[in-house]
């Protein structure tokens, strides 16, 4: 199983943009799908998006969709989540996950989780 390592988090101000990186150590991302989740405190943790095995699929949060973009460089073994647009409450723990396929409703579904990187949107 591959052991998820998530960077890229930080401070930005509304409408600036972050891009979040999913990479492994372990066995390689590539036969995996992925899953970005987010969780805010006090709240449950969230689907943000995901990526299938053979990346013809991805899907998106509502709040997210046409603002965030996930994708994979198989060479790199990392996947990533490209945040434009960003907004106050895009503010949580980001945490990306492997599993056997692109579910945004059930993150139990993933095998494995990285650590998350914190994602902090205010001016």
């Amino acid at each position: 199983q591959p052991h998820p390592v998530e960077s890229g988090g930080g401070l930005a101000q509304p409408g600036g943009s972050l891009r979040l990186s999913c990479a492994a150590s372990g066995d390689t991302l590539n036969y995996h799908a992925i899953g970005w989740f987010r969780q805010a405190p006090e709240k449950a943790r969230e689907g943000v998006s995901c990526i299938s095995r053979d990346n013809e699929e991805t899907k998106y949060a509502g709040s997210v969709k046409g603002r965030f973009t996930v994708s994979r460089d198989k060479v790199k073994n990392t996947v990533y989540l490209q945040m434009n647009g960003l907004k106050p409450e895009d503010t949580a723990t980001y945490y990306c996950g492997a599993g056997p396929v692109c579910n945004l409703n059930h993150w139990e579904a993933y095998n494995t989780w990285g650590q998350g990187t914190q994602v902090t949107v205010s001016s």
